[in-house]
């Protein structure tokens, strides 16, 4: 659980570094981060699972390096290693690829894919320090009209200039500045509501939560945070009402009878739709739960892996509400990174607010459902919805 002075691992710039194996790309973020964070082994396939490091870098702020495994690895264990890869790609926002033979087509077509995927692309020739194939640069620019960088993990040769193509690659939208973008203001009075969620482990909040708090005192707002059975209590004490409420989800119907309709209401799972997600798309999608019968197939999706607990929103509130007016409708329920390709099955896709992953990969979901024409909304939209107070909520 990260503390209020740490950037949460899914808020960082997400940088993955691909290559064959044996390319260099662990010497290389060893270099770049000057210390041994990856395992190098002149053996081919060192790198298994994917190696996380959190960096902070001077011009793109918090970031997170990503070593993979190599995509030509073989086997059995080399096609779940190369899986393993392709998971971790759609949470990138820079994409790194090292060349260092003349065989290229592997770099080639994850080239393609990152570009039919928007994501800025950085090209890298390794372990220059052994030589430099000039016919190589010509192939790859002739190809990908992309001058590749001239690297070397041994010399440091091209690691400042990696830095700075990565600053000027810095996609325009991996994350939103502002949680709570224009709803408060300096001065304002924010009642949170947080009811205190089982899932969060004893004597620590659930990571919107935190994260929400820290934007509201940095942006000097006066916070006031109760839990459910003490709102109206703290609602009694007050002398003015607050200038908006953000509040649990899963109490949104209860807070809204106890606030006033001038009072500005939202969640923190709405919040981070708009933040994390597509917030349009998701109010769009949520109307219809308005056509579904018994016969329809709703995907949950958490992002969250945990064990089941009793009252868990995602595996036992949201089922009962849509139950309540299909008793036979069909749920299934993923978790983690477990999030199917094939849609089409589904009338309905509702998601998590997706706090754990950046928003580069919550979109890469939301672009899989926009392109098998499904219909996807988060579970703070979804129980607005179902309690008739979406129109009240803002966002």
């Amino acid at each position: 659980m990260a503390g209020l002075n740490q950037t949460p691992g899914a808020n960082r710039l997400h940088i993955g570094f691909f290559g064959k194996r044996n390319s260099g790309k662990s010497s290389l973020i060893n270099a770049f981060v000057n210390q041994e964070v990856s395992i190098v082994s002149n053996e081919a396939g060192t790198t298994t699972d994917p190696v996380y490091k959190a960096i902070e870098i001077h011009g793109l702020g918090p970031c997170l390096l990503i070593d993979t495994a190599g995509f030509d690895d073989i086997g059995i264990l080399g096609k779940q290693r190369i899986d393993k890869t392709k998971k971790v790609s759609e949470k990138i926002d820079i994409a790194i690829i090292l060349f260092n033979d003349k065989i290229i087509e592997k770099e080639l077509e994850w080239y393609n894919y990152f570009k039919e995927k928007h994501i800025p692309t950085i090209l890298v020739i390794s372990k220059t320090d052994l030589g430099i194939d000039n016919n190589l640069i010509k192939i790859i620019f002739e190809y990908t009209k992309i001058e590749p960088l001239l690297i070397s993990s041994i010399t440091n040769q091209g690691i400042t200039e990696l830095k700075e193509v990565l600053i000027n690659n810095l996609p325009k939208d991996y994350e939103k500045e502002s949680i709570t973008g224009n709803l408060v203001k300096s001065g304002d009075l924010v009642l949170l509501v947080m009811p205190q969620d089982i899932q969060a482990p004893k004597g620590r909040l659930i990571l919107p939560q935190v994260q929400v708090l820290r934007e509201l005192l940095d942006k000097k707002c006066q916070v006031i945070s109760v839990t459910t059975d003490q709102m109206i209590n703290a609602l009694n004490k007050l002398k003015i009402e607050p200038d908006l409420v953000i509040t649990d989800s899963q109490v949104f119907k209860y807070v809204d009878e106890h606030i006033s309709k001038q009072t500005k209401l939202t969640s923190f799972s709405v919040l981070m739709a708009g933040y994390k997600g597509d917030l349009g798309y998701y109010i769009d999608s949520v109307k219809k739960i308005e056509s579904l019968s018994n016969d329809s197939n709703i995907l949950i999706a958490e992002c969250c892996s945990h064990a089941p607990l009793s009252e868990d929103i995602g595996r036992i509130k949201i089922p009962r509400m849509l139950k309540k007016s299909y008793p036979n409708i069909s749920i299934d329920i993923v978790s983690g990174t477990d999030f199917p390709d094939d849609l089409t099955k589904y009338d309905l896709v509702i998601t998590c607010g997706g706090c754990m992953f950046n928003r580069r990969y919550i979109m890469s979901r939301v672009v899989c459902a926009k392109k098998q024409h499904i219909a996807m909304t988060n579970y703070g939209i979804f129980i607005a919805y179902i309690n008739g107070i979406l129109d009240r909520v803002v966002y």
